[in-house]
């Protein structure tokens, strides 16, 4: 079993930045493929970056040269550094993580969840 607890959420103006974190409760999540997904009202949730066991990243079109996704094994800690904000990624987000496959960027593929944290940009 592995919990997920999001914070660093919280509201930013345009041009701004947040960084988010995921403290993990899992003794081998190191092994673990990890994501941060997000979703706003009345839309799908999309996947915004993944890492994989190897440390090796992967982002959303619509966030990728912004974000920079990171973890420390030491901490147990997943991150999500999001630069240059825009109104248009205001949502919650959320991590997850599961055994790594070839969707690592699709919801289906992750089995926990951690409650989200809410982020907003305001214009």
């Amino acid at each position: 079993q592995i919990e997920l607890v999001e914070s660093g959420g919280g509201s930013v103006q345009a041009g701004g930045s947040l960084r988010l974190a995921c403290a993990v409760s899992a003794y081998t999540w190191s092994r673990y493929c990890m994501a941060w997904f997000r979703q706003a009202p009345g839309k799908e949730r999309e996947g915004v970056a993944s890492i994989d066991s190897d440390g090796r990243s992967s982002y959303g079109i619509s966030v990728k040269g912004r974000f920079t996704i990171s973890k420390d094994n030491a901490k147990n800690t997943l991150y999500l550094q999001m630069n240059f904000l825009k109104p248009e990624d205001t949502a919650m987000y959320y991590c997850a993580a599961d055994s790594c496959s070839a969707w690592a960027l699709r919801a289906f593929a992750y089995n926990y969840w951690g409650q989200g944290t809410q982020v907003t940009v305001s214009p």
